[in-house]
């Protein structure tokens, strides 16, 4: 990969041949996780000048109408955010000859708070070719990465690097923009409730023959770009039911019942897929657009035979976008129900697709892909021109990436709306075979008999499949419960950064053998700490835990009273905690025997308090077929519950302690 510093140049031609479609990510971390910025880009003329505000894409102007540029959106990184873009350069309008890669925050906030700050850029096939790494941000409230400009007909990179106090607003002004921030954001919303009010009824009445005719719900366009966020979503509709009783179910659009052999359910649930990422452009986009997909019109296919000598292939499905005349192009593989992707069939659809000029293959399966631990040792031709992209997808990011859409970000299009609502019944139905993760392996087994007779030993590699196992399932947790909640949940990673993924497994893989723990930490967004979660082999237990840090000011009385106030509603075998410095632990207890008396938590001998930590404790489940095991089961209904019953009260409380009083 290609090291740029500021200043420094790059033609983009010396680094690949596949430079038609590039993706720009640009990523940063910050201490507490939860530090964020917006990217944005400009295309300019000779004249370093925007032709017009349409010229300026945000997060209130994400698409070019011709597909050239395409915001992405957010993906969520161990420590902070990547935020990706893709350029088609060959779609480029000839009279731009500049485009500026720029991201900013929130007023008030600054990117000197803000660390690893980085722009990288892959090509066509995913391939990473260059790296600009940003030193000294500072107090600047929007920052220019680089840019791409033309010279002899060819593109090149200049890495920039160059902050802007003004913000975004001034950003996008000096480059000739005309910003409009005349309307307050609190009147923006209130309209915006007033307008989706209006069109509930629609998504509730919306029947399956109106797909032939889809009712667009389009705001009106402000004349000028405005750069306060607006965040637009479907309300909830609760109707009245017209059926004669309650064993009557309603008609599904994807039904599942007759569903019997995996074949079936692989069949059914690929073409279902398919047809809505077709039918609702914004889902399409946000699953292919990180593949190196262009923003065009989609058409997909299922069953499709491919020329392979004697024996024609016929990969589950196909995905063909089309834009100025051009199509990329990927054969899908799906797996349903736990089955495992083959090796040797995948390997064929990579080699097809090298051969037919083909741009990706996309997996599909309940499995879950892992940093440095692919799923397949699929091999890739370097001899060959035409480069292939090997991607894959859980069943649970898809969901996941659903339930974001419909349930918080919203789509504009009722029939979209319902579509996509069909879709989630579907995914999340017992029968269809899409659940996600749900098998802890073959060694999971052995290696908890291992440690209950004391026999498993450092080194066993049955326990790094463990591991591996353990870190799919916590994955998973966090697609799950970030989609429920419309909030980011990262696995945290307390390994120093740039670290093999593979060490920090073996590392981990030896605390189990040594210890027979199983550990994770979870950074949900807005909560006030750390969900840690625990399963203790030896014991068969599930902890689940957060440590809050003790208040500034007040009297540690105070605080202990305050915290039991809060935790009024939680279950009474919640266990509390003091922290306190220089010591082991504080005192500890059950809330049922706190609440008669915070007292019992605050040191007798006046140690100073540095917080508290509250745990649930519960069985591990001991079920080792094949089907969703106890132990998955368990661990996702041990997050659930400790995050209704603990985390959320306690959030709830801080955010309504931290809001200013109202002034008479």
């Amino acid at each position: 990969m290609h090291e740029m510093v500021k200043g420094g140049n790059v033609g983009l031609a010396s680094l690949s041949e596949d430079i038609g479609s590039v993706m720009v990510s640009l990523s940063w971390s910050s201490p507490t996780g939860e530090g964020d910025a917006d990217v944005s880009v400009l295309l300019l003329t000779a004249d370093g000048k925007v032709r017009s505000d349409a010229d300026f894409y945000f997060y209130n102007n994400p698409v070019a109408a011709d597909g050239s540029v395409q915001l992405l959106g957010k993906a969520p990184t161990a420590n902070g955010n990547e935020d990706r873009i893709t350029f088609d350069l060959t779609a480029m309008e000839a009279e731009v000859e500049q485009i500026v890669v720029a991201a900013s925050r929130d007023a008030g906030d600054r990117f000197g708070d803000l660390a690893d700050l980085r722009l990288t850029l892959a090509d066509g096939a995913g391939q990473s070719l260059l790296r600009f790494t940003v030193e000294g941000a500072d107090e600047v409230g929007a920052l220019l990465f680089g840019e791409f400009y033309r010279r002899g007909g060819d593109w090149k990179f200049r890495a920039i690097g160059q902050g802007y106090a003004s913000g975004l607003a001034g950003l996008a002004t000096d480059y000739g923009v005309d910003i409009d921030d005349e309307a307050e954001p609190e009147q923006e919303t209130a309209l915006e409730a007033v307008a989706l009010e209006a069109v509930a009824p629609i998504v509730a009445s919306i029947p399956a023959q109106a797909m032939s005719g889809p009712v667009e719900v389009v705001p009106k366009a402000a004349p000028r770009p405005r750069t306060a966020k607006k965040k637009v979503t479907l309300p909830k509709v609760t109707r009245k039911s017209l059926a004669e009783n309650e064993t009557w179910r309603t008609a599904r659009l994807f039904p599942v019942s007759a569903l019997k052999s995996d074949r079936e359910r692989e069949t059914r649930a690929t073409s279902v897929l398919l047809s809505v990422m077709a039918q609702v452009p914004e889902f399409g986009r946000r699953l292919t657009a990180a593949f190196g997909a262009p923003a065009g019109r989609m058409e997909t296919f299922t069953e499709v035979s491919l020329p392979n000598g004697d024996s024609p292939r016929r990969p589950d499905g196909v995905i063909r976008v089309e834009r100025a005349g051009k199509l990329w192009t990927a054969l899908v593989e799906t797996k349903t129900n736990g089955n495992s992707l083959k090796t040797d069939q995948v390997q064929a659809y990579v080699d097809i697709a090298a051969r037919r000029g083909y741009e990706a293959v996309i997996t599909l399966s309940n499995d879950v892909e892992l940093d440095g631990s692919p799923l397949l040792d699929v091999k890739m031709d370097g001899r060959r021109k035409n480069k292939v992209a090997l991607w894959h997808l859980s069943w649970a990011e898809v969901t996941h990436q659903a339930q974001m859409l419909i349930r918080h970000e919203g789509v504009g299009n009722a029939a979209h709306a319902w579509l996509l609502q069909e879709l989630l019944h579907y995914l999340q139905h017992e029968n269809s075979g899409c659940h996600g993760f749900q098998n802890m392996g073959p060694a999971w087994v052995p290696v908890r008999n291992g440690i209950d007779d004391e026999t498993l030993c450092q080194g066993d590699p049955r326990a790094m499949e463990v591991v591996e196992s353990w870190e799919r399932l916590v994955r998973q947790v966090c697609l799950r419960l970030g989609g429920e909640l419309g909030q980011k949940v990262l696995p945290v990673q307390r390994a120093k950064r740039g670290t093999d993924p593979r060490l920090r497994r073996v590392a981990l893989a030896d605390r189990l053998c040594r210890d027979g723990r199983l550990d994770a930490e979870l950074r949900i967004e807005g909560t006030a700490g750390i969900l840690a979660l625990c399963a203790d082999l030896r014991t068969g237990k599930l902890r689940t835990s957060i440590e809050i840090a003790a208040p500034e000011q007040g009297y540690p009385l105070t605080w202990a009273k305050r915290l039991v106030r809060q935790l009024e509603e939680a279950p009474a075998d919640l266990h509390v905690e003091t922290l306190v410095s220089g010591e082991a632990g504080g005192p500890r207890g059950t809330l049922e025997r706190l609440r008669p008396e915070p007292a019992d938590i605050v040191p007798k001998n006046g140690v100073p308090i540095t917080g508290f930590r509250l745990s649930l404790f519960r069985g591990m489940g001991n079920t080792r077929g094949n089907a969703e095991s106890g132990f998955i089961r368990s661990v996702d209904e041990s997050v659930d519950r400790f995050h209704a019953v603990v985390v959320v009260p306690l959030d709830g409380r801080s955010q309504r302690s931290r809001q200013p009083a109202a002034v008479g």
